[in-house]
């Protein structure tokens, strides 16, 4: 099936025929020059452009063009300004970094075609393609679809991106040597929290999954580790320190039952092949170590406890401390100096003796607010330090220090 709309002028009220207005030369022209237009200046731009334009293309053209500059966070400019996107696909969509990474997983396992179910606006199916994967991308919606097909035209990955607009419910992917489904995670009112209220449910997906060969199947982050199959390996992806997805992989290749956390752009990986038992709570050290979200998120601290000879400084937190340096990817170090019990006025006084001007606030376990936190302080001086609002053996604890390897 043809995903694309034929171009030409149409009736306006119709999505599918104002995305096929901005594929004619006129659209393509419009979209140039509002590559760097100035949103704060929309009105003018939008009065002088419907003086030699219609004016349902250049409602349409300022539109697309918002999208591309918000979609550059994800895919970068040389792609983002090439692309067409839907504001639910540019919220959805994986950032190239993120989809790269898990197109490499099925590629080094030699995996030649892929069914992307719920494609979107098509950055899984582009990875997939780029790493020279023979791609299926399917999703319902027709705008999506069409979508989807002019991005990969739009990147010369026609070729070897399929695009049909179906239901995945009804899509037989029994041709195809792996399986990759995105469920809708987002409805009228926002973000989705119940994994059988995504589209399609959670359980479809994972039935999905479990038939193919291999499969890997988008979750939310904060999906509960009770609602994971224990069939699947749990991946937790960071990027840049910020947790973007959790996926469950299945097949050959992965490891059933297992909890990984990878840390992008390193490619630094914590795995266990299963739970792990509780770590050593123990007296806060010399370092104190702030674990990735993306290990904390795959229960996979008491590894960095492990490898770092330390202990927690509380049961039910997510800092570790050591007596000696520890280097990791996965950890942000620092060098404590002072151990203080919860107390404001003692705060302020030790940062008004040590004449700290810049302070950076950290808390887990703590209701206080950081920004409330520094304006009480009246920071003044030339040094700057990091205090952590966080719990102790049970007890509300300031620790304060500098960021390790800095004197």
């Amino acid at each position: 099936m043809n995903a694309l709309p034929p171009p030409g002028h149409t009736d306006p009220a119709d999505p599918l025929a104002a995305f096929g207005a901005l594929r004619t030369p006129e659209g393509a022209a419009l979209l140039e020059e509002l590559r760097d237009h100035d949103p704060a200046r929309e009105l003018a731009t939008a009065t002088r452009l419907r003086r030699s334009h219609p004016a349902a293309l250049v409602s349409a053209a300022l539109g697309q063009a918002r999208l591309r500059q918000r979609a550059v966070a994800k895919f970068g400019t040389q792609d983002a300004y090439r692309m067409f996107f839907t504001p639910d696909g540019v919220e959805q969509a994986t950032r190239t970094s993120v989809a790269g990474y898990r197109a490499g997983r099925f590629a080094q396992l030699g995996v030649r075609s892929v069914a992307d179910l719920c494609c979107g606006i098509g950055g899984d199916a582009i990875a997939l393609a780029r790493a020279g994967i023979s791609v299926l991308a399917v999703d319902r919606d027709p705008l999506t679809a069409a979508v989807a097909a002019a991005n990969a035209e739009a990147l010369g990955l026609q070729d070897l991106i399929e695009v049909r607009c179906a239901d995945v419910t009804e899509t037989d992917t029994s041709a195809y040597e792996a399986v990759f489904v995105d469920p809708a995670r987002r409805g009228g009112r926002g973000r989705i929290f119940d994994p059988e209220a995504y589209s399609p449910p959670l359980s479809w997906a994972t039935r999905a999954a479990l038939d193919a060969p291999r499969a890997a199947l988008k979750i939310a982050p904060g999906v509960p580790h009770e609602a994971i199959e224990p069939r699947a390996e749990a991946e937790w992806i960071s990027d840049g320190g910020d947790v973007k997805e959790a996926v469950l992989w299945f097949g050959e290749g992965f490891t059933p039952g297992g909890y990984r956390a990878t840390l992008l752009p390193s490619r630094t990986t914590l795995l266990a092949a299963g739970p792990l038992p509780a770590p050593p709570v123990g007296p806060v050290g010399r370092y104190l170590y702030e674990p990735d979200g993306a290990v904390i998120r795959a229960h996979l601290v008491a590894r960095i406890v492990e490898e770092s000879g330390g202990r927690l400084v509380d049961e039910t937190i997510a800092y570790v401390t050591s007596d000696s340096p520890y280097a990791s990817e996965a950890v942000s170090g620092y060098e404590i100096t002072d151990q203080l019990p919860f107390n404001m006025k003692k705060l302020k006084a030790l940062l008004r003796e040590r004449e700290v001007g810049v302070l950076t606030v950290k808390k887990r376990g703590s209701a206080v607010e950081p920004e409330e936190l520094r304006r009480k302080m009246k920071l003044r001086g030339p040094h700057v330090a990091t205090v952590f609002l966080t719990r102790v053996a049970g007890a509300p604890t300031m620790l304060i220090g500098r960021p390790a390897g800095l004197s």
